[in-house]
């Protein structure tokens, strides 16, 4: 049997875990990515293991997932605990990717950057092939949309405070196109309880030099620090609600500067005003790295949300198109992007040869969360929020089903009893 080709579209942790999964289970896989880096907002992410992730990440790792090691071959801290978080880990944002790339490269993906994808051909209730700016188009058996739901400098200045020039530089190379979209899929919007669209981004970059050495050192021996904001300049709290990241909306993250350490320091907070960040003590020199309009804004996040399966086909007139990272729902952060990635490439290959598609057990944390959530989106309701493992609704709910565990002994006989220890590990050709 020939190997399949499957392409993947979005080069964020989403579509990385897609690209791996696939050439684990045996495809000739292709990784599309319209800038010239990969990881997307994982370039200024770096958080992993707090809380349910912990869980979630051991199970994705006894299944074959062996991304994750990656982050934990780039991690600068482990351990690390900052209000309502607990052993965190902080990987280091100026590493990752070029391993990332070292890691695709061993598994035999082709990557390829600068390549924006602008269209899709369709034959026969499939797709066909991709339609690359500047290149040949690309066929394949399958195909993965990682391209999340963000990118468009449009919504940035319809629904945010305008581009904040950030890591995502959609003016660079272009900004994203939704396969789901060009394949007529149904999409949502993601609005808040009152009706407000789309979500801000959770964190900002601060150059290190720009920071007072004392809390460097602090930073740099703990991986977190607690800056305290004078009262006359602390932020609102309405700007809480505005971040994607609604497990970090507490009132520490208003009354503190929450700093965390990933190579820069990263701000946990969607923007704060560099005039009155300058008069906080510790921070008279800072400086902004990402986003550099970190003063009054930060990208929007959640415009299109695509209808799919809990075994994250996409739900429409094509049956060969699949979901990963954002694309598939309100799945919040870098490891729940690699849990739907890594499903969702997986059974990108199933598709193309003929085989039953799968979905996670109920049994396993990752598979309540992506069986829970997938259903959700379907109701208006659904997708006024967000959902981690980390935090918020799901994060509680985790808690509840008795799924949240640091034991991984007990991670490990979970997976084993439902008989998915390894699957991601192994051919299916």
């Amino acid at each position: 049997m020939r190997k399949p080709k499957i392409v993947v579209v979005g080069g964020g942790w989403g579509g990385c875990a897609a690209a791996a999964a696939a050439a684990k289970a045996g495809g000739e896989v292709t990784l599309l990515e319209r800038t010239d880096m990969l990881l997307g907002t994982g370039l200024v992410g770096g958080i992993f293991r707090n809380n349910g992730r912990f869980t979630a990440l051991e199970e994705m790792v006894e299944m074959g997932a062996d991304i994750f090691s990656v982050m934990d071959k780039c991690a600068l801290h482990t351990n690390v605990e900052f209000p309502g978080h607990k052993h965190a880990s902080l990987y280091n944002v100026y590493k990752i990717e070029p391993a990332v790339k070292e890691y695709l490269k061993n598994l035999g993906v082709t990557v390829i950057t600068q390549a924006r994808v602008t269209d899709i051909k369709v034959e026969g209730g499939k797709i066909a092939a991709v339609i690359v700016q500047k290149r040949d188009p690309i066929t394949a058996d399958a195909f993965v949309d990682a391209t999340g739901t963000s990118a468009v400098p449009g919504n940035c200045t319809k629904y945010g405070n305008g581009c904040a020039m950030c890591i995502l530089r959609c003016h660079s190379f272009g900004p994203r196109v939704s396969i789901t979209t060009k394949a007529g899929v149904e999409e949502w919007i993601g609005k808040k309880p009152g009706g407000v669209i789309g979500a801000m981004s959770g964190s900002c970059k601060i150059f290190k030099e720009s920071v007072d050495p004392q809390i460097v050192k602090e930073l740099e021996e703990k991986g977190s620090a607690l800056v305290p904001v004078p009262k006359e300049l602390m932020e609102e709290e309405e700007i809480l609600g505005m971040k994607a990241c609604q497990q970090y909306a507490l009132k520490e993250f208003i009354e503190n500067l929450v700093l965390l350490d990933t190579g820069p320091v990263k701000l946990m907070t969607p923007f704060f005003p560099l005039k009155r960040l300058r008069e906080v003590p510790g921070m008279e020199r800072a400086r902004y790295e990402d986003p550099l309009g970190g003063t009054k804004g930060n990208s929007m996040r959640y415009f299109g949300f695509a209808n799919c399966e809990q075994t994250l086909q996409a739900v429409g007139p094509v049956s060969n198109l699949f979901c990963a990272g954002e694309k598939a729902g309100a799945m919040v952060g870098h490891t729940e992007a690699i849990v739907t990635g890594t499903l969702s490439g997986h059974n990108a290959v199933r598709h193309a040869v003929g085989e039953s598609l799968i979905k996670f057990p109920d049994s396993l944390a990752v598979g309540d969360f992506v069986n829970y959530v997938v259903p959700e989106m379907k109701k208006e309701e659904g997708r006024q929020y967000k959902y981690t493992f980390s935090g918020s609704i799901y994060f509680k709910r985790m808690k509840e089903k008795g799924l949240y565990t640091t034991d991984v002994e007990e991670i490990e006989k979970r997976v084993q009893n439902s008989g998915f220890s390894g699957i991601f590990d192994k051919s299916i050709i």
